[in-house]
């Protein structure tokens, strides 16, 4: 019975197929003209949702995986993003409704579900006394049974999706909490609550967006305000997330979350021991907060005379928590087990945090990742790029540095940023984002009219990171995939590919605790996948794209030899010589990514060939050595 309840196949199938109806992918539509193009027809889909869904009587999970299923096909076929959460959005309101009475039903007859609502009240209270209790399972269950009576419930459908979140169904919970924010959209929770979910899928732009609207909706939200802080740090703006957190702790210096957000400022701007004494004070105040916990990992290597925060870790970890706190903490645990050598528990405690992580992230599809490296393949051959014609600006103020996650893009920027005419700006995501997508980048190269546009708008971006720096960093890893589109703007910017063996790569991935929208390092398999797909890639660039444009610096040899590879890529982008650079361990800029401690560390080889203490573990990985 539960299985049935449970499979959702159906469900996504037919979520595809009304997609696939509503926005053919060859339509390749733009966010203006796809709004113009379809709004008329959001009635008749809304008919065929009646006529087709419907009738099915999904329950919350297949109707999840329903709309989860639609709105990424749209996205598939060309829809702008906003679109589709809005298209989306309408049709799961629209299927959470309970039939309206028939137009010539008297007015009278109307009211005649309000024993429904009385009894989904009741079934709401009751909800939140098992919310209360620790009984989620429980809750969810007596929420659902709320909303099946009263499907405009907005405050049973958000907490009926902090449930499922807590229970680790997040595509259910995202489907509550945007219906929650339609039946009532005054209403600040569903936006908080969103906009968290968002952030741990890496959609930080859109939460937050979220987050500051349920602040606007109550000012004295103080979780909203802390959780906007947290989100800022990730996005890199620490002065506005600094600002989040002391506006919290002006009023109330003792909560727990405020403190942790300044200790993960402190971690991003290299005050490690700073950092420490914030964590160890923000745990002395909320002893099992897990966040505060697993961060004391990673502000230093840990010894084995750190024994008892590894008891404490496991103690924490194996008793009833959200599985995110629980993922925090093994890859914490995992940490300090490689850290001292254990590498069997190491292995399996990333392992479980990997599980974890993939059970929230929606599934890596390899077709769809096979699909975009041919499109890219195929539309920027090297006729096409022979032909490219005008370019959009001829700046060399651009400096990317690209490769795998974890193969030393890091590393390469913080040495290159060292220099006094260079600045970084950690993983600017620019061109992966959904205005270039809507332009159909990925069906043909971007026009000669907008080019020019493209490399101002860039432009204007990195003058707002330094007005005065000669050469700027986009160190984000994702721009492998568009070094067509930006030598059509940029054909005089210059590329460093980092290069690191492919275990190594693979395994360092495996073991780091991304957002889950970085779906494919879940499971070595996927890794495997996405790595071959990355290679396939980077070697088209290289045979089509003008010599000159790409310097390919292995980082094993710039651990080595430090100096010459710091001479080449300095002077491959156009810099004079400066021997600070050898010094980048002691530049104090703010890093925002996984490598915050170990750029700040003097070049070391402990990392190389590291994979060969989980050889017994690692299967699948294997492959990428031969």
């Amino acid at each position: 019975m539960i299985l049935a309840w449970l499979d959702g196949r159906e469900a996504s199938e037919i979520g595809a197929a009304l997609a696939d109806e509503f926005a053919p992918r060859t339509a390749a539509m733009v966010q203006g003209s796809a709004q113009n193009s379809h709004s008329g027809s959001l009635e008749q889909l809304l008919r065929r949702a009646d006529t087709e869904v419907r009738p099915l009587q999904l329950n919350f999970y297949k109707k999840a995986k329903f709309a989860n299923s639609f709105k990424w096909r749209l996205i598939e076929n060309g829809v702008a993003r906003k679109f589709a959460d809005e298209v989306t959005q309408s049709l799961v309101v629209h299927l959470s409704q309970s039939q309206l009475p028939a137009s010539n039903q008297k007015s009278a007859d109307a009211p005649a579900n309000r024993p429904d609502r009385a009894k989904a009240q009741q079934l709401f209270n009751r909800g939140n006394k098992l919310i209360e209790q620790g009984a989620y399972a429980e809750a969810a269950a007596v929420y659902e049974q709320a909303v099946e009576l009263d499907s405009s419930h907005a405050e049973a459908l958000n907490n009926l999706g902090s449930s499922l979140s807590y229970l680790g169904r997040y595509e259910e919970a995202e489907q509550c909490f945007r219906v929650a924010i339609a039946a009532k959209p005054n209403f600040a929770d569903p936006y908080r609550n969103l906009g968290v979910l968002l952030r741990q899928k890496s959609y930080l732009s859109d939460a937050e967006a979220l987050l500051r609207r349920a602040l606007k909706l109550r000012p004295t939200d103080v979780d909203a305000r802390i959780n906007l802080g947290l989100t800022l740090v990730l996005l890199g703006r620490l002065r506005d997330a600094r600002a989040c957190f002391a506006k919290v702790l002006k009023t109330t210096p003792r909560n727990a979350l405020a403190l942790f957000g300044m200790g993960q400022i402190a971690m991003v701007e290299g005050r490690f021991e700073e950092a420490e004494t914030i964590f160890r004070r923000t745990l002395e105040i909320k002893p099992k907060m897990t966040n505060a916990l697993a961060a004391l990992a990673l502000t230093r290597k840990m010894t084995i005379a750190d024994g008892e925060w590894l008891k404490n870790a496991e103690e924490i970890a194996t008793s009833a928590i959200h599985p995110m706190e629980e993922a925090n903490l093994r890859f914490a645990m995992g940490k300090y087990c490689d850290e001292v050598s254990d590498f069997s528990r190491a292995f399996q405690n990333f392992k479980r945090g990997n599980e974890l992580l993939k059970a929230a992230a929606e599934d890596y599809d390899r077709k769809e990742r096979s699909h975009l490296i041919d499109q890219l393949i195929r539309v920027y051959s090297r006729e096409a790029i022979s032909k490219i014609g005008a370019a959009g600006s001829s700046s060399a103020k651009p400096v990317f540095v690209v490769g795998m996650p974890r193969s030393g893009t890091s590393l390469a920027e913080q040495i290159i940023a060292s220099h006094p005419a260079a600045y970084g700006t950690g993983e600017l995501d620019f061109w992966n984002s959904p205005t270039l997508k809507e332009a159909g980048v990925t069906q043909g190269p971007l026009s000669e009219t907008a080019r020019p546009r493209v490399a101002e708008e860039y432009l204007r971006i990195l003058e707002g990171f330094s007005k005065s720096a000669s050469r700027i960093i986009n160190k984000a890893p994702v721009n492998s995939d568009f070094l067509g589109l930006i030598y059509s703007v940029f054909p005089n910017a210059r590329v460093i590919y980092m290069q690191r063996d492919p275990i190594d790569t693979c395994l360092s991935c495996y073991f780091q605790h991304f957002l889950t929208g970085i779906n494919f390092a879940f499971e070595l398999s996927d890794l495997v996948h996405y790595y071959r797909e990355h290679q396939r890639i980077m070697a088209h660039w290289r045979a089509v794209l003008p010599a000159g444009f790409i310097l390919d610096v292995p980082y094993e040899e710039l651990v080595v030899d430090h100096e010459t590879w710091s001479r080449k890529m300095l002077d491959f982008v156009g810099l004079e010589w400066d021997a600070g650079v050898l010094e980048f361990h002691t530049n104090k800029r703010q890093v925002t990514t996984a490598s915050a401690w170990q750029v700040r560390q003097k070049v070391y080889k402990s990392s190389v060939a590291r994979w060969h203490n989980y050889e017994k573990f690692i299967g699948p990985l294997k492959s990428l050595g031969k």
